[in-house]
């Protein structure tokens, strides 16, 4: 039997079965550009859970524990990160971004419709449980890792519980943290950066006052990594009054905050290590700040509603790797890790 189908109707069909791939692959990870229909129930809480917001914190338990110049390559120390990572990630991230639909229900209604609460396509009662589930599941992780580690002070359940508490005042109202551009992108770097680094410091090593500040202060590159989020919801944030950044200084002078936010200081840890004599780490972190410069102009700058995901998978990669080089220069400084 003959085939009747043409070149251009056989490319235009895969065309079409790719972009299909594609909006299921975006949907699971909880990426913009999904689509709904997902009827399986799991998959439908691993979306939810945003898994694509997991991995900077699992790479911050890594740049913790390279910090805490104590980790070694045993196997006891690879399976504590491990659950390190998983506590951060997939339970206290997946708590997080859940609550944060629960709240934002409404928002996503209008920004990103095929969001599994706005569709339909779980019960709010089924959202609930999921929260309970990530926060006591992440609470508990932290405090078994407490006892491997055989600290005095439980300070891994405590970062988990106050980690968990600044989560849940940046999604719920009355304080609702991510009303307020500055406040709430800052929340978010800060849990982004600083509270899985303290995490993966304090299970290899003593958490000090050092540590604590840069890390504080590298998370304002994290508050402009944030922003970068804020702009495919500038019009359902308009609609309910939420002050992002795009919406208080218009899109063009967000980005140019958003960029400064993420060289300015990454440039200051630099500095930092050239002050301390680090000077090899200093000038690798610089050599990351180059590209992500680069491009900022090609494809944030210009049009930061239509690239801003082009321009996070180009250019963050130098960023994260940027912290490792930091996390690595501290954890050979003798004084910080002794």
């Amino acid at each position: 039997m003959a085939d009747n189908s043409s070149p251009v109707t056989s490319s235009a069909d895969d065309q079409v079965s790719a972009a299909s791939e594609g909006s299921k692959a975006r949907q699971l990870l909880g990426m913009k550009g999904a689509a709904d229909g997902e009827t399986s129930i799991w998959k439908i809480r691993l979306q939810l859970m945003k898994p694509i917001t997991w991995i900077p914190l699992i790479w911050g338990v890594l740049c913790g524990a390279a910090s805490s110049g104590h980790f070694v390559w045993s196997v006891d120390h690879v399976l504590a990160s491990l659950a390190c990572m998983l506590m951060a990630g997939p339970l206290l991230t997946g708590y997080t971004q859940t609550i944060n639909d629960y709240y934002d229900r409404e928002l996503d209604a209008i920004n990103e419709p095929y969001r599994p609460i706005p569709s339909g396509a779980i019960a709010l009662g089924q959202v609930q449980l999921q929260i309970w589930v990530l926060l006591l599941g992440g609470i508990a992780v932290a405090y078994g890792l407490d006892r491997w580690a055989s600290h005095d002070f439980p300070i891994l359940t405590a970062l988990a519980i106050g980690g968990s508490f600044v989560s849940y005042i940046y999604s719920a109202p009355p304080l609702k943290l991510k009303q307020n551009g500055w406040l709430g992108n800052y929340a978010l770097g800060a849990s982004y950066i600083a509270l899985p680094w303290w995490a993966g410091h304090a299970l290899f090593g003593q958490l000090n006052p050092t540590v604590v500040v840069l890390t504080l202060l590298y998370s304002m590159a994290g508050l402009g990594i944030a922003v970068v989020n804020d702009f495919k919801s500038v019009e359902g944030d308009e609609a309910l009054g939420l002050k992002s950044l795009p919406v208080m200084f218009g899109v063009g002078t967000a980005a140019w905050i958003c960029v400064l936010m993420i060289d300015i200081f990454q440039a200051g840890m630099a500095t930092y290590l050239i002050a301390i004599h680090k000077n090899l780490y200093a000038v690798l972190l610089i050599l990351m700040i180059i590209p992500q410069i680069t491009f900022q102009d090609m494809y944030f700058l210009r049009d930061p509603l239509a690239n801003d995901v082009k321009y996070q998978a180009s250019a963050q990669p130098f960023l994260v790797i940027g912290m490792l080089i930091l996390g690595l220069a501290l954890g050979h400084t003798d004084y910080l890790v002794s």
